[in-house]
């Protein structure tokens, strides 16, 4: 079922769509990568509050090159002119907006790894003066490291020398046999981001295990 259309903006709009088979706004957001809330803000005629990837997804959703959409959304002329001149706007306003996150994203990390990139220098120093300094002392500079690679949502799946159910999903058999859910021991550490796995963590069974 189609949603109403509330302007001439969401008219073209659902033009474009039901040429591409799709038939409402939640289809063309699942299908392009777009807010909803985007959408409507296009629909509302403020297309050009909106960013330049904007336009870039709902080009390859609809099959339309993003100079059209321009002319029909973006409230300039349908001169090549105009269009092009739209476009090398917002193409600016999005390399800035991308270069502000980046900033962003890298102050806020070097906020946390501040104490380790002030000591860990110094640390590798005395270590080649002192082969025999213990390593235990050193763990706690690592700590900003593991902080950062939590805040990112990064966790490990296991411990290393603890015993868990073996899951072939998230552990890699490393020596030994295992049916799942038998214990096995972890022997080296593995890695997910949410539910996604990056690296499955190493394990070993019976006598073998490391």
């Amino acid at each position: 079922m189609s949603e109403p259309v509330s302007n001439d903006y969401s008219h073209k709009l659902l033009q474009l769509m039901q040429r591409v088979g799709l038939s409402n706004f939640k289809a063309l957001s699942r299908a392009s990568g777009v807010p909803e809330k985007q959408l409507r803000r296009l629909r509302r005629g403020d297309a050009l509050q909106l960013r330049l990837e904007i336009f870039l997804k709902l080009s390859l959703a609809l099959q339309v090159p993003v100079t059209q959409l321009f002319a029909t959304f973006a409230g300039v002329g349908n001169g090549s002119e105009d269009i092009q001149q739209e476009y090398d706007r917002l193409k600016i306003q999005f390399a800035r907006q991308r270069q502000e996150v980046i900033e962003e994203f890298q102050q806020s990390s070097l906020e946390i790894l501040e104490s380790w990139l002030r000591q860990w220098p110094t640390v590798e120093y005395k270590a080649q003066e002192h082969p025999e300094l213990a390593a235990v002392k050193v763990l706690p500079l690592v700590r900003p490291v593991q902080q950062l690679v939590q805040q990112w949502g990064v966790e490990a799946i296991a411990a290393v020398g603890t015993e868990v159910a073996y899951d072939p999903q998230w552990h890699q058999l490393t020596a030994g046999t295992a049916e799942v859910g038998a214990r096995v021991k972890v022997v080296r550490a593995g890695y997910r981001h949410g539910e996604k796995l990056l690296y499955r963590a190493e394990v070993a069974a019976n006598a073998e295990r490391q």
